[in-house]
């Protein structure tokens, strides 16, 4: 069978787009590997009708919405290889299975990179975070700490004044804050600790202590950190998609206005392709994305004007 469009990833930006494409009447598959970016997280933050609920629950209702249009099918697969052939692609799954689609949409968000430190992984998504808007409200009125250097790092800590009056600039040994930024910062109560980080102390995804080089450590009960992101896979290259750099990582894909990478008939959505990852975003995008990816089927079917025309 050729499905009309194939959607890689079954998060919140993958989900959105399968939910247009399926009430246009698209054959579509959904090939989730079931790795979300915020599984980690106990709840979502800041997402109408779904804040402070657990991430799962956004997907367990999106795959039950998709059960309603039996035009789209949902696959929990990982793609291991992709590669165009005449009018559309082939993608081999991890289990032996091969899917060709007229259209891809690539939604599989992106891999996160916080700093390698002892003690993060188990507090990664709780009190250890990379997005103020994602967790500030629960650490609201907390001791917080920022973990980064220059002008980044008074960026984010100064973020976070918006949560707390107590705030911590961690520099890591790194002496890149000139006197402005040192006065800026003391101006808006931020208290700069040029000491090295070595690890983080905590249980249960809660932070209790930060610890320093010199054996002391800090009292903190959440810490803001960089976390680039990455390509979780050589998909997108694999199908001629190319990438862009951007502030939160490198290797975010290059998309026009209307979602399309630079290989034709392969969309993108969610995370995968923003400058500014986030889950309201990525549900806007994926449906988006659909909508344009159901119009680009048009046109081959019936010489619909695409892309449209104002």
């Amino acid at each position: 069978m050729e499905w009309e469009c194939a959607v890689i990833g079954g998060g919140a930006a993958g989900l959105s787009g399968a939910l247009v494409l399926g009430r246009a009447r698209r054959t579509t598959i959904v090939v989730d590997a079931d790795d979300p970016s915020n599984r980690a997280a106990p709840a979502i933050g800041g997402l109408l009708g779904f804040d402070q609920r657990p991430p799962d629950a956004l997907y367990a209702t999106g795959r039950a919405e998709l059960a309603a249009y039996p035009s789209v099918e949902y696959r929990r697969a990982e793609v291991t290889r992709g590669r165009a052939v005449d009018n559309g692609y082939l993608l081999d799954l991890a289990d032996g299975a091969t899917i060709s689609a007229k259209r891809v949409l690539l939604a599989s968000g992106m891999a996160y990179c916080p700093p390698s430190l002892p003690g993060l992984e188990e507090l990664w998504g709780r009190s250890v975070f990379q997005c103020p808007f994602c967790h500030g409200w629960e650490m609201r009125d907390k001791p917080l700490a920022a973990l980064a250097s220059g002008s980044q790092g008074v960026h984010m800590a100064l973020m976070l004044r918006g949560w707390t009056d107590d705030v911590v600039l961690l520099t890591d040994g790194r002496s890149e804050l000139s006197l402005d930024d040192r006065r800026v910062l003391q101006a808006s109560g931020v208290e700069v600790d040029d000491r090295r980080v070595v690890g983080l102390i905590g249980a249960d995804g809660a932070l209790t202590e930060i610890a320093f080089a010199d054996g002391t450590r800090l009292t903190r009960q959440g810490l803001l950190v960089e976390a680039p992101v990455r390509q979780r896979s050589p998909l997108a290259a694999e199908l001629g998609a190319t990438c862009t750099p951007g502030p939160l990582g490198t290797e975010p894909l290059a998309v026009d206005t209307i979602h399309r990478t630079s290989a034709h008939g392969v969309f993108a959505a969610g995370d995968v392709c923003t400058q500014q990852p986030h889950i309201a975003g990525a549900i806007a995008s994926g449906s988006q994305a659909a909508m344009i990816i159901v119009q680009s089927l048009l046109a081959d079917e019936f010489g619909l004007p695409y892309p449209p025309v104002d």
